[in-house]
């Protein structure tokens, strides 16, 4: 049998060959598509995962439990503090770094903008929904029964919620309900859903070049009215805290499998430029320990950093070890706030501080590593074939062609 490479390549000899041509190599793939961006050079990794975005994600939540640890004066409630004084005064050098480790919530803001473009390219809405649950759900599920038992047995730390409203933080929809956070740090995800609301849209559509750039302004344009315009719906919608950083994601993943571009560099740049001005205000009104200038530094540090990973100048990094610390990141992230700072509140002055925390963080990486392996491998696969068998059902009864069948 002869391949369909070799067929393609002895024709086109054929032909050339009687006309008199010079035998040329084909065009890129890229260039011979209607529509594909002029400068469309690099291939999609066609499944290969870009190992240095798994470590920086491990890094990214690392830095954020380094703050929450370490990097803040908690004194959210009277009496309520983690340390019984000032960090500052505690280990004044390494509340110096973690004091700037809140920026790691951003970090994970444009990662996700740049996995979730990545991971949906060519999928279906149906695929895109299944791939979503069983990726957030099990680990969230564990996380909260987890936080609430250990702050039945740790308790007069954090307040402790009622039991109606710890079993609606299992919807992981609390925050349209205005009920309050079992763990402080799933405020994020309340940005995460929305954001994948919005791109569900153009996935439906069929994800491209020009749509997800369009999505991109157009986003970015919602962003930018909504705070001013006195609607609630579309601030809601709008998201504009974290639109562009998800949208600095979605243009790095742009650049990654068509090539960079100046309409991509600008919508890079006015991320920044957006995204530095939000920083200012989180520093301004929350992160009161941090200045601006060194985080804005750090942001733009990382940001040219994901540059050079989307553009192949990391390829090389292929550490068999960062996929399983990206496998980490999400289940640390939503264990370690409510449970290690009340263990910290209750160890203190037991031992070094620095020990403490550096004790508290190894715990909760293998935590995490257990949830991962025992909690979040099985329950996802379950929930893959109950989804992906619900879906199929629903096919055969509105009688689509090939209902019967589980697609994959």
């Amino acid at each position: 049998m002869v391949h369909a490479a070799d067929s393609r390549t002895e024709i086109r000899e054929r032909v050339m060959g009687k006309a008199g041509l010079p035998k040329q190599p084909l065009p890129p793939l890229a260039e011979a598509v209607p529509g594909a961006p002029a400068t469309a050079r690099r291939a999609p990794s066609g499944g290969g995962r870009l190992y240095v975005i798994d470590g920086v994600r491990l890094l990214a939540a690392l830095m954020v439990a380094a703050h929450h640890y370490a990097g803040t004066w908690r004194a959210d409630r009277p009496g309520n503090a983690i340390w019984d004084r000032p960090v500052s005064e505690i280990m004044p050098t390494v509340f110096r770094f973690a004091s700037y480790g809140w920026i790691g919530v951003e970090i994970f803001f444009v990662i996700s903008g740049f996995v979730i473009c990545m991971s949906c390219w060519g999928r279906t809405p149906r695929q895109f929904f299944v791939s979503r649950v069983i990726r957030l759900y099990p680990a969230y599920w564990f996380a909260v029964l987890f936080t609430t038992a250990f702050l039945v047995a740790v308790p007069g730390v954090w307040e402790r919620l009622r039991l109606r409203e710890v079993l609606l933080n299992l919807t992981m929809l609390q925050s349209g309900s205005r009920v309050p956070n079992v763990d402080g740090v799933y405020w994020t995800l309340w940005s995460e859903l929305r954001f994948y609301l919005l791109f569900l849209v153009v996935v439906a559509m069929g994800l491209t070049y020009r749509r997800v750039v369009l999505f991109c302004c157009l986003w970015g344009a919602a962003a930018m009215i909504a705070p001013v315009a006195g609607l609630p719906l579309l601030e809601l919608a709008a998201n504009p805290d974290g639109a562009w950083y998800f949208i600095a994601g979605l243009a790095l993943y742009l650049m990654h499998r068509f090539g960079q571009d100046l309409l991509l560099w600008g919508i890079l740049a006015m991320a920044w430029l957006m995204g530095q001005m939000e920083l200012g205000r989180r520093v301004a009104e929350v992160e009161h320990v941090s200045g601006w200038r060194g985080s804005v530094l750090i942001f733009t540090v990382f940001l040219l950093f994901m540059v050079a990973a989307a553009l192949g100048y990391t390829d090389r990094i292929r550490w068999k070890w960062l996929v399983t610390a990206g496998a980490m990141t999400y289940p640390l992230y939503l264990v370690h706030y409510a449970a290690g700072t009340a263990l910290i509140s209750r160890l203190h002055g037991t031992m070094d501080a620095r020990l403490l925390v550096a004790s508290v963080v190894a715990g909760f990486l293998v935590l995490s590593y257990l949830v991962h392996r025992l909690v979040e491998r099985p329950l996802s696969r379950l929930l893959k074939t109950g989804l992906n068998t619900s879906f199929a059902r629903l096919r055969k009864a509105s009688g689509v062609p090939g209902g019967t069948g589980v697609p994959g």
